[in-house]
C-alpha cells in the first residue's frame, strides 16, 4: 500500500488498496472517519492539502472538525457553496482562487498552498439516490496528479466506499443521538405515555398502522418491563424473530448478549450439545470443552425459533432450566446456573401437539407466562403499502438504485394477492419486482412475479367452481327450501375450508365474507374446521 510521494501517475494498486485501508476505521465515528481519510489520500497520492468538510444537521453550515471556521452555505464568496448548490465537482488553481474568492477564512485555509497548485472541491453524497449532502472533499496537489486521478476506479471506490461508511455512521450517530433524547423525555412520563412512546418507536421496526399491529407492539413494551418466558404464536413469515430481537432491546437485559437458535434447523443428536455445551470426551468428536448457548446467553436472552420442534427428551431438560436455572452439559458431573430470559416462537397448534403427546403440557404452560400471537398479512392488509415502500427502500438502499415507487395498479394487484408465506412472502415479492423495474421507473403491474390477467381468470375460476359447487348439491326435488339452502351453503363452505387446508382468512376471502361471518356460520352449521 505504498506510493511515491507526488506520484504524477498514481499506480493502480495503491489506489486499489485505498478502499480497503478504509474499512479499517468502519466503526470508528465520523470524526476518526473524516480524519483518517484525509491522511490516507494524503499520504497515498502526494498531495499537499486533503480535508473532509462535513455539513451540519441544518444543512446552512459546512466546516471541520478541528476548526472553529465555519463556511455559510449561502455564501458564494467560497467555493463550498457552489459545490454543495450545484452538486458538481470544482476545479481551479490556487491563483485563480485567490483572485476570485473574497473569504477570509478560505484565504487563510489555502494560504500555505503554491500559487500553481490546483484546487479539486467534490461533494460527497448519501450513497441512497436522495439529494443528501454529507460534505465536501477537498484536494490540493500538482495539476499532472489531477489529469488521471479521478478517472481511476481505485478513486471512484475509495469515494464511494468513504461515502456509504459516512452515511452509515452518521444515521447510527443520529439513531443514538435520538435514543437519548427519547430515554430524557421517558423519564419524565407517566408509566402510561412512555409505553406508548416506546411502542412509538417500536413502529420503525415493527411497521404497520394496523390495530393488530399497534397491539402487538403494545404487548411487546409490556412483556419487555417484566421478566417471563415469552411464547410467540403466529404463521410462518410473521416476523416472530424481529419480535423476540424487539423484546430484548428494550428489556433491562438488554446490554447483554441475545442468543437465537432454530430448533428445527438442527438434528436432535446435536441440539442438546448446542444449548446445554458439552465438555471434553462427552462423545466422540467432542475434542475440547464448549459452552452452550444457555452459557452465553448468561444475563441476555435465549431466543428458542420453532420450539415446537423440539424432542420430547431435551423439552425436560429446558424445563428444568426455566423452573430452576440449572443446567448440566453434556458429560459434565456438576451443574452450572444461567440467569436468562427465554422467548420462544412457534407456527404448529403446540395445544394439538399436547394432545398427542408430542409436547409437553408443563412447558408449554412454562413458555406461555407471556404469550403473543402475531396476526397474518391477511387479517392485517392494511399494512401492505407501508410494507411494500419499506422493501422497497430496503432494497434501493442495498443495490444502491435510485429512488423507486409503486404504481395505483400494482398496489391494488399486491392487496388482491393472498400470502401464505405472509410478510417474507411480500418482501419476497417486492425484491423481484424491484429487480425486474428498469432504472428511473416505479413498479407497474407487468414487473410482479404474478399477472393481472392470471388474476382474473383465477377470479373468475374460483366464481364457477363456487357455482359448481352450489349446483353439484341442488337436488331434483326440494320439499323444503330454508333446509336445501342450510345444506348448500354447508356443503359450499366444507368443501372451500377443505381446499384452503382449514385456513378460515383465506377460505373467507374466497368467498367474500368476513373472517368474522364466516366464523359464525361454522358455528351455526356445525362445521368442524379443523
Amino acid at each position: 500500500m505504498t506510493l511515491v510521494a507526488r506520484s504524477i501517475d498514481p499506480p493502480t494498486s495503491a489506489l486499489a488498496a485505498m478502499p480497503l485501508a478504509l474499512t479499517l476505521v468502519e466503526s470508528a465515528s465520523l470524526q476518526t472517519l473524516r480524519r483518517q481519510a484525509a491522511n490516507l489520500l494524503r499520504r497515498q497520492l502526494g498531495l499537499a492539502m486533503v480535508e473532509c468538510l462535513y455539513i451540519d444537521g441544518s444543512g446552512r453550515w459546512v466546516g471541520r472538525d478541528d476548526a472553529a471556521e465555519r463556511f455559510d452555505c449561502a455564501d458564494f464568496s467560497h467555493p463550498y457553496a457552489h459545490v454543495i448548490r450545484s452538486d458538481k465537482a470544482l476545479g481551479l488553481t490556487v491563483t485563480e482562487a485567490r483572485l476570485r474568492l473574497d473569504h477570509d477564512g478560505f484565504q487563510a485555509q489555502i494560504a500555505s498552498l503554491g500559487a500553481r497548485q490546483r484546487l479539486q472541491l467534490r461533494p460527497l453524497r448519501a450513497p441512497d439516490g436522495r439529494r443528501e449532502w454529507l460534505g465536501v472533499l477537498l484536494l490540493a496537489g500538482d495539476p499532472a496528479l489531477f489529469e488521471t486521478l479521478f478517472d481511476a476506479p481505485g478513486m471512484a471506490a475509495f469515494e464511494a466506499l468513504l461515502c456509504r461508511l459516512w452515511a452509515r455512521l452518521a444515521r447510527e450517530h443520529g439513531e443514538r443521538q435520538r435514543s437519548r433524547v427519547l430515554e430524557e423525555s421517558l423519564s419524565k412520563l407517566n408509566d402510561g405515555a412512555r409505553r406508548q412512546a416506546l411502542a412509538d418507536r417500536l413502529g420503525t421496526r415493527l411497521l404497520g398502522r394496523s390495530s393488530a399491529m399497534q397491539t402487538l407492539r403494545s404487548h411487546v413494551v409490556r412483556a419487555a418491563e417484566t421478566n417471563l418466558a415469552v411464547l410467540l404464536q403466529g404463521e410462518t413469515g410473521t416476523g416472530k424473530d424481529r419480535v423476540a430481537q424487539a423484546i430484548h432491546e428494550l428489556s433491562a437485559r438488554a446490554q447483554a448478549p441475545f442468543m437465537a437458535i432454530n430448533c428445527a434447523a438442527i438434528p436432535e443428536t446435536l441440539l442438546e450439545s448446542e444449548l446445554f455445551g458439552h465438555v471434553k470426551g462427552a462423545f466422540s468428536g467432542a475434542e475440547q470443552n464448549r459452552e452452550g448457548l444457555i452459557a452465553k446467553a448468561h444475563g441476555g436472552t435465549l431466543f428458542l425459533d420453532e420450539i415446537g420442534d423440539m424432542p420430547l427428551a431435551l423439552q425436560a431438560k429446558l424445563l428444568r432450566v426455566l423452573e430452576s436455572g440449572r443446567y448440566r452439559p453434556l458429560g459434565a458431573s456438576d451443574e452450572r446456573c444461567a440467569d436468562l430470559r427465554v422467548v420462544a416462537a412457534t407456527h404448529q397448534p403446540l395445544r394439538e401437539q399436547i394432545k398427542e403427546q408430542r409436547f409437553r403440557a408443563d412447558l408449554y404452560y412454562r413458555l406461555g407466562q407471556f404469550p403473543i400471537t402475531l396476526a397474518p398479512l391477511a387479517e392485517r392488509r392494511d399494512d401492505i403499502e407501508i410494507l411494500a415502500q419499506a422493501f422497497i427502500g430496503d432494497f434501493c438502499a442495498r443495490e444502491e438504485r435510485g429512488d423507486m415507487g409503486i404504481t395505483p395498479a400494482a398496489l391494488r394487484l399486491l392487496y388482491r394477492r393472498d400470502y401464505p408465506g405472509n410478510v417474507r412472502e411480500l418482501k419476497n415479492v417486492i425484491d423481484y419486482a424491484c429487480a425486474m423495474t428498469p432504472p428511473g421507473a416505479d413498479i407497474g403491474v407487468d414487473h410482479l412475479p404474478f399477472e393481472q390477467p392470471l388474476e382474473k381468470s383465477s377470479v373468475a375460476t374460483s366464481e364457477n367452481d363456487t357455482a359448481g359447487e352450489a349446483g353439484a348439491m341442488v337436488p331434483n326435488e326440494i320439499d323444503d327450501l330454508r333446509q336445501a339452502l342450510r345444506e348448500i351453503e354447508s356443503s359450499i363452505i366444507r368443501q372451500r375450508l377443505q381446499r384452503f387446508g382449514g385456513n378460515r382468512a383465506q377460505a373467507a376471502q374466497s368467498l367474500g365474507l368476513p373472517k368474522r361471518t364466516l366464523a359464525h356460520k361454522c358455528q351455526l352449521l356445525e362445521l368442524d374446521t379443523k
